[in-house]
């Protein structure tokens, strides 16, 4: 496995962890359970937006830029709906 694969897979694996730890989170009906997840929520968040910044620099995850007009059309959308 080449190293863009491996982070490849790390990120959709945090992204997946993300999800269950916000439910969890949600749904908890312990205080302490539910603060245990938000901590570690966090954590999880912080590792993925560092592997995301470490990929992006790498040229392995491409950003698109979208056009100013884009973007406020699709809010004026939003917004008359």
């Amino acid at each position: 496995m080449n190293d863009e694969l491996f982070m490849n897979n790390y990120l959709l694996i945090l992204k997946s962890t993300v999800e269950v730890f916000v439910h969890g989170t949600l749904e908890s009906s312990n205080e302490n359970v539910r603060s245990l997840l938000k901590e570690n929520l966090g954590e999880i968040l912080t590792s993925q937006a560092n592997t995301y910044d470490e990929m992006v620099k790498y040229g392995w995850y491409k950003v698109n830029n979208v056009e100013s007009s884009k973007i406020m059309n699709t809010l004026s959308n939003v917004k008359n709906n």
